[in-house]
């Protein structure tokens, strides 16, 4: 399976804890990190399996960032769990990376 992706923005290898909500099947909210970050969007660790284009909360643990975000992939990992691509739609607040203006 080809998960070759095309990229708007370099990814930065970031470990950021995050919180995740919003999944379909699975109710409640997930404490978890990213593994990489860009100014659009970034690589999140996840238990759960996430559906393409399913919509999530993202939001930085400390607060300063939260964003509605659209499922770009979701790829099993080594051991348990996922690697998920997240694209913000509604970014507030500040992020790791700015976007370049």
């Amino acid at each position: 399976m080809d998960f070759s992706f095309h990229r708007a923005d370099a990814r930065i290898p970031m470990e950021i804890p995050v919180i995740l909500d919003g999944h379909r099947r699975v109710p409640g909210t997930e404490s978890t990190f990213t593994e990489n970050v860009s100014a659009r969007g970034a690589r999140v660790m996840s238990v759960r399996r996430w559906d393409l284009d399913e919509r999530v909360t993202f939001a930085s643990r400390t607060g300063e960032f939260r964003s509605s975000a659209r499922v770009a992939y979701c790829q099993p990992v080594q051991g348990d769990g996922f690697a998920i691509g997240l694209e913000f739609i509604e970014p507030k607040g500040r992020w790791v990376v700015q976007s370049p203006r």
